[in-house]
């Protein structure tokens, strides 16, 4: 059996690199056409033809999330319209929504981060109309009364007391509010607990926010499947031309540079000591070759063929597990490195070791050859992983939020095959400084422990 697996993954493998050899769009990741129709109102249709007869995913891309909440007091309510908007309207209430999209052979559901906030369906691509006409009447008609906002208020409390028992949400709230000083991103997406416990009593508020970011400006609709242009183009029209563009826009407020190091602990014996280091990273950029090279970066660090998981994980056996990765977001946001300790005596030979594998790099960078063939298994496991509507639209998803366009996707991931030696060398230098890092812990001691 694993002889055949083998043989499988070789056989795709090889048709996916094949597939970037041929037609007109060889030299784009993903090789299928992105038709874009801009409409009057602000609102951003792209369709995707893809062969996947009987079958096509409808998302609605809101480039609106956590970081939109600029006013003291009120954090959480990108997060809470995910749960609102399947509260129903009048001509759909909630109960006939579901009923309606059952009919499509889909289900709703949606997520929201610090950028952005995403619905989403997938369903049988004859009853595409049914699915436009149910998502622009909820985005053009929600209504809710007083009650039932407080009704889910009390909920996002529930969802946000269920979390917060982790030790890790615990400390992940921790580490961007110690790492942030200005920038909305010093907030989870469920926001701060004292905004989530008077959340109840921001009804009026809640009408600010939906009418003003729950405009067609903010908006984009992705639709990826057994469908064309033409036909999307069509039903966008019908069904979102009357959506009225508004006129709010959000000044975020900038990050000041740090200037050293910051520390957050958790004291908790439950778990397993645990270490993270997370430093100032770049917001994103398809232009600039940084968050690539810190991508490639990162993989060549805690991959589990590095020299730094070999000996920490495998030799010596003082780490269970050790990652490290970015997270690409419109404003600049954190590099992140993390390990799960057998010890708490060794977190700070851990941290230790991890800054001098950094050192190494800025020093003496990497083996070209090493550099080469982590650039083919991000780009490749990237296009393996586009293989069905949904996964494709969830791709796309990702770029229209972080810069409104599709085919940013396309030049981003043509940077990889730019990226050089010495360029891991100059964002090591630039990024992974002391004066940019927080250091997060979790042990059964009252104090981190690790300088």
């Amino acid at each position: 059996m694993r002889f055949k697996s083998i043989l499988i993954l070789s056989f795709l493998l090889f048709a996916s690199f094949s597939l970037f050899g041929k037609g007109k769009n060889s030299a784009k990741i993903l090789p299928y056409e992105i038709s874009q129709h801009k409409m009057s109102n602000g609102l951003n249709v792209v369709t995707v033809k893809f062969d996947s007869p009987g079958l096509a995913s409808f998302f609605v891309v809101m480039r609106v999330g956590s970081r939109n909440e600029v006013e003291p007091g009120v954090t959480g309510f990108a997060h809470f319209f995910e749960h609102m908007m399947f509260r129903g309207t009048e001509k759909y209430p909630s109960a006939k929504y579901d009923e309606v999209l059952k009919l499509t052979g889909a289900g709703a559901n949606a997520n929201t981060s610090l950028d952005r906030t995403i619905y989403h369906m997938t369903g049988d691509a004859s009853k595409l109309e049914t699915m436009f006409e149910l998502e622009s009447d909820r985005f053009q008609n929600l209504k809710y009364s007083e009650h039932d906002f407080k009704t889910e208020a009390g909920a996002i409390k529930g969802e946000y007391t269920k979390n917060i028992a982790s030790p890790y949400e615990q400390l992940s709230e921790n580490v961007v509010n110690t790492a942030f000083d200005k920038h909305t991103y010093k907030h989870t997406t469920m926001g701060f607990l004292k905004d989530i416990i008077d959340m109840p009593n921001q009804y009026q508020y809640s009408l600010k926010f939906f009418d003003r970011y729950y405009r067609p400006e903010y908006a984009t609709i992705v639709v990826v499947g057994d469908v064309t242009p033409e036909k999307v183009n069509s039903l966008a029209e019908k069904y979102f031309g009357s959506w009225k563009k508004g006129s709010y826009s959000v000044a975020i407020p900038s990050e000041p540079k740090q200037k050293e190091t910051r520390y957050t602990h958790l004291q908790n014996s439950g778990i397993p000591p645990y270490l993270e280091l997370d430093y100032k990273g770049p917001g994103f950029s398809d232009k600039s070759i940084d968050v690539p090279a810190l991508d490639i970066l990162t993989t060549i660090l805690f991959s589990p063929n590095s020299a730094l998981y070999k000996k920490l994980v495998i030799e010596e056996q003082k780490v269970r597990a050790i990652d490290g990765g970015t997270e690409s977001t419109r404003d600049p946001y954190l590099v992140s490195f993390y390990a799960s300790m057998v010890k708490k005596e060794d977190m700070q030979y851990v941290k230790d070791e991890i800054i001098k594998a950094i050192e190494n790099i800025k020093t003496n960078g990497v083996d070209k050859k090493l550099l080469d063939d982590t650039k083919s298994n991000i780009k490749y496991s990237f296009a393996m992983r586009t293989d069905s509507p949904e996964s494709i639209a969830n791709s796309l998803s990702r770029f229209i939020y972080l810069t409104g366009d599709p085919e940013s996707l396309n030049r981003f991931f043509a940077l990889y095959d730019k990226v050089t030696v010495e360029d891991l060398r100059k964002v090591a230098k630039k990024y992974l400084a002391p004066s940019a890092l927080t250091i997060a812990t979790i042990s059964p001691d009252a104090q981190g422990g690790v300088k």
